[in-house]
């Protein structure tokens, strides 16, 4: 090792970065359906704004139930390539069903198996991120991650804005063309994602046993709580889309909701994952809900387009300063050996949550409008802000 290199100090692991480009390209196939998906359900299969509610919490709520399994079959075999390559084969794999949906039951199932697939790679891949990164990196490796992945958040919709102009507006042939950046994924997984290693890692995870579980202790399942009120406040983004369109964006820029929500979001998640190895977790998990409280306000109270996307890029920003730290926070407080199971109980907490919080926001949505809505949700995300003293006491590392 050169002086240079020394005085560096540690680099983000080859594992680290080519998760990341996988999450890119998956995101990229994912938003081009899913930036056009409250409107393809609302528009031209005739579904209620409730429905789109549940579609995106049912799916949400299924990847969450489905990575406590992915997590814990991965610590229990001691691998997690083969659950994260299975997961994004799936992912890359529901595309087509969106394209032939002829009824909102059609999107459930497609949605379903997409967030299915979601829920499988999920835990065993933060795990394997925690796995080969040194604790005091921890932080910027997720927000790499994150940053590489919101990236592709926006530049999907983007080609879909593209596409809508270039195909006349006809949804179901760009539903079709994103397959291709999700076997681009797939293939990234199978050539570039190295597994467990000895030479990673101090010691791989040994199997493990349903009792095993028990070892995770009270500031793990303080995170957990932290993260079960959290996604109240925090629904799903085709609230945003519908809203935007509501006050006036076009139907063929609708997609530029997510583009400018994932903009911010994937400029300020990898800076906001290195502050999270130097400062106060506390400190930045009350920033991002701060942000998330002003973006409630402005889509409920402004009645422009411009003043939503003031919004929106708030709500870019909240997600910025939360993703990353949250998946720092998981794998600070649990064990090396349980850290996907670990990843795999938090998801599943917060996405029942997060099924409820779209729920509810559909529910509120049709009975008593859009700022009732997002009102709700700054009331919800400032009743956070007052349990984070009590969930948050920065226990060193488990490693």
């Amino acid at each position: 090792m050169t002086a240079n290199h020394a005085r560096a100090g540690p680099v983000l692991p080859r594992t680290v970065w080519a998760l990341g480009l996988v999450s890119l390209f998956m995101d990229v196939s994912s938003e081009m359906v899913h930036a056009l998906l409250p409107l393809f359900l609302t528009g031209t299969l005739g579904a209620s704004v409730l429905v789109v509610g549940a579609i995106e919490g049912i799916g949400e709520a299924a990847a969450s139930i489905v990575k406590v399994f992915s997590g814990y079959v991965s610590d229990r075999i001691g691998r997690r390539k083969p659950l994260i390559l299975l997961g994004y084969a799936l992912g890359a794999l529901s595309k087509p069903l969106f394209a032939i949906a002829g009824a909102p039951g059609m999107v459930l199932a497609a949605r379903f198996t997409d967030r299915i697939g979601k829920g499988i790679r999920g835990a065993p891949r933060d795990a394997l991120i925690a796995d080969v990164t040194p604790a005091i990196l921890r932080g910027r490796a997720f927000g790499l991650r994150q940053s590489l992945d919101t990236a592709g958040a926006f530049i999907g919709p983007l080609c879909a804005i593209g596409l809508m102009a270039l195909l006349a507006n006809n949804m179901r042939v760009i539903f079709w063309l994103a397959l291709i950046p999700g076997l681009i994924a797939v293939l990234l997984v199978v050539f570039r994602v190295d597994d467990l290693d000895a030479n990673d890692v101090e010691a791989a995870p040994p199997p493990i046993r349903l009792q095993d579980l028990k070892s995770l202790r009270t500031p793990f399942w303080q995170i957990v709580a932290l993260g079960v009120v959290f996604m109240l406040a925090r629904f799903s983004e085709a609230f945003l889309i519908l809203r935007a369109h509501q006050l006036g964006l076009p139907l063929y820029l609708a997609p530029l909701v997510l583009v400018a929500m994932n903009l911010v979001y994937s400029a300020g998640a990898y800076p906001a994952g290195m502050l999270s190895d130097r400062v106060s977790s506390s400190r930045l998990l009350t920033f991002s809900l701060l942000a998330l409280i002003a973006a409630d306000l402005c889509l409920a109270l402004f009645d422009s387009v411009i003043g939503v996307f003031s919004g929106i890029t708030l709500w870019g920003s909240h997600m910025a300063l939360s993703q990353g730290l949250l998946s720092k926070l998981v794998a600070d407080r649990a064990p090396p050996h349980l850290r996907a199971s670990a990843f795999g109980l938090f998801n599943l907490c917060s996405g029942l949550s997060l099924l409820g919080a779209s729920l509810l926001a559909g529910l509120l949505w049709t009975t008593f409008g859009a700022t009732t809505t997002f009102l709700a949700g700054a009331g919800i995300a400032a009743f956070v802000v007052l349990m984070i003293p009590h969930c948050l006491k920065s226990p060193k590392p488990l490693d």
